[in-house]
């Protein structure tokens, strides 16, 4: 059991759409394999999701851009002689290799799947809250009714499509959260600020606290600061209130 609670703020558009694709991923393959219905559901919930973002951006040469921009970052440390050069061939390999997957399979991500009547239904439907009943998609609580197994594969078989471009956003955020070492620093009476270098901008701030700590920590900023708030929530009204003492915690600036 892990002792510390870790925070994260992305802070461009491009890795908060990266990190919420992350979670996404994650979690549809975390109730892939529950048998239950509820477990399709809410495999099917997050895929739809997943596939909503992908219907608003052109993620495919996004994510494409961010692979050949850490191949180049990479290739200048090629002459550091205090690199590991074996790791750093394995790296380069693991991002050549999904970039050429990805030019590989060809026009937008799943467009198929955009194109899939039933998915459509549910996905309107979902707008409504309590809008996938029973009665309001006949189809859809057929489909629930089937075994296990052909659930299982239909929801697989959706989540493929998108297979190589959610291993290139696992290898993008693990260089990025990689490229940086947590500090201990200490939010004076709960407050921390810090100013940013707007020539080397830092793409993601991750926070490190204490379990035992009974404050959460709130991240906000840009290109050219950032500050951390730390807050505690009242059991009664639900209502945050600053912590008034110090809190030392670790911090990490990501900036490749």
């Amino acid at each position: 059991m892990t002792t510390t609670i870790l925070y994260e703020q992305p802070l461009n558009e491009r890795i908060r759409t990266l990190l919420r694709l992350e979670f996404l991923f994650a979690q549809a393959a975390r109730h892939l394999h529950d048998d239950s219905q509820w477990g399709s559901r809410c495999t099917l919930n997050s895929m739809l999701d997943i596939l909503s973002i992908f219907g608003r951006t052109d993620l495919k040469t996004e994510v494409l851009k961010e692979l050949e921009r850490h191949s180049a970052t990479l290739a200048r440390l090629k002459s550091n002689p205090d690199i590991d050069t074996a790791r750093l061939q394995q790296i380069t390999t693991e991002l050549e290799t999904l970039g050429a997957e990805l030019h590989k399979s060809g026009g937008p991500i799943a467009a198929d799947l955009k194109k899939n009547e039933f998915l459509g239904g549910i996905q309107q439907r979902s707008a409504i809250p309590g809008g996938t009943c029973d009665f309001d998609l006949p189809a859809y609580h057929f489909w629930l009714q089937q075994p296990a197994g052909r659930r299982t594969r239909d929801l697989a078989d959706w989540l493929g499509r998108f297979e190589a471009i959610a291993q290139a956003i696992k290898l993008i955020l693990r260089l990025i959260r990689e490229s940086a070492v947590l500090k201990p620093v200490t939010a004076t009476a709960g407050f921390y600020q810090k100013t940013l270098d707007a020539n080397h901008p830092c793409q993601l701030v991750r926070v490190v606290v204490d379990k035992k700590i009974p404050y959460y920590a709130e991240i906000s900023g840009g290109r050219h600061r950032f500050t951390v708030r730390f807050l505690a929530l009242s059991d009664k009204d639900g209502h945050t209130k600053q912590a008034t003492q110090d809190i030392d915690f670790q911090l990490e600036c990501c900036i490749i």
